[in-house]
């Protein structure tokens, strides 16, 4: 009776794995046969649509409405597995009259350059300070979401003479800190490198992130980061970005945990000289248990909470925000 139960059962998990391979290789091939990845990017804004050749981030899409007077304005949007300067379009269309204004898709993002190469914290500084120095051409406020705040700050801390004011939407690294040894971030690294090597397989590298960025799921993500329902365009606009040639390579880096940068908040927003102004909100999974004390103890720092939205607070409280938004440039213009 019990060889005929293990054996009954070894038959259906051979049966089971059988079921998973078939199911891999189908979802495969339907990947390469059957998903656009050549989808139209309109993005319609009443601006000039430029490309800025970066030599260390490559070409840098932009848009810009230059008006010139008062300090520029630079807007940074965070990474996610389907970013791109769409996350930050309110932001552009309320201040295209009132100020210079420039909003960039970062490396491997939008319609930036998305080539096979080595994404890393270090390029996305470079892009901000580049763009900054050799496109701007003055010093400018610098608007950021999530983790983009992060190499914002690197940015500032490096030349700081280039960045008026930073204003930061939740950005990340205000967890409760947690110590690791020397041979604990060995292993943490190992551990990204050993994953992202099998996310970078080219059989499966792009048919899993097409699995990932399935209409239904980018739905699921802006839906969970707003209080009412997230505006149709922004999903449309989120869905034809990542199913563009080669737009799984940065995110499947991002995936990998590469992207990240341990201790920002000590190692980096700590030393900022610069005026800085955090709005932040109830974004799933965010965390700013340190950001009262540093606020405390910094007088150049200023927060701000937005207690009735989830992630994309410039969507859903345009009004109020954008006036604050707009009093403190005004007083760190030069």
């Amino acid at each position: 009776m019990d060889k005929k139960v293990n054996k009954g059962s070894g038959l259906t998990l051979m049966g089971l794995l059988l079921a998973l391979g078939l199911t891999k290789t189908g979802w495969i091939l339907y990947s390469k046969r059957y998903i656009d990845h050549h989808a139209k990017l309109n993005i319609i804004l009443e601006a000039e649509h430029h490309t800025y050749h970066s030599p260390a981030a490559g070409a840098i899409n932009f848009f810009v409405n230059d008006q010139r007077s008062r300090t520029p304005l630079l807007l940074v949007h965070g990474l996610h597995l389907y970013a791109g300067l769409h996350d930050i379009l309110p932001i552009f269309e309320a201040f295209r009259t009132s100020r210079p204004i420039y909003a960039i898709d970062l490396p491997g993002f939008g319609g930036s350059e998305k080539t096979d190469r080595p994404y890393r914290p270090s390029m996305y500084q470079e892009a901000i300070s580049d763009f900054i120095k050799n496109q701007i051409g003055q010093p400018a406020h610098v608007l950021t979401l999530g983790n983009a705040s992060t190499y914002a700050s690197m940015a500032a801390i490096a030349e700081p003479e280039w960045v008026r004011s930073l204003m930061m939407i939740n950005p990340k690294g205000f967890e409760m800190p947690h110590p690791t040894t020397l041979k604990g971030q060995q292993y943490r690294e190992r551990a990204m490198d050993l994953f992202l090597s099998y996310l970078k397989i080219p059989l499966w590298s792009l048919p899993i992130y097409d699995f990932l960025a399935s209409r239904a799921r980018i739905t699921s993500f802006y839906h969970k980061r707003f209080s009412y329902s997230p505006p149709g365009d922004l999903i449309e606009l989120a869905y034809t970005s990542a199913h563009q040639p080669g737009a799984h390579f940065a995110p499947i880096v991002l995936m990998s945990g590469k992207l990240n940068v341990p201790d920002v908040r000590e190692k980096y927003y700590e030393k900022l000289t610069q005026p800085v102004y955090v709005v932040y909100d109830n974004e799933t999974g965010a965390n700013f248990d340190m950001l009262p004390q540093l606020v405390r103890e910094k007088a150049n720092w200023t927060a701000l909470r937005s207690r009735n939205t989830k992630g994309m607070p410039h969507f859903e409280r345009t009004g109020e925000l954008f006036r604050q938004f707009d009093l403190f440039w005004k007083e760190h213009d030069t």
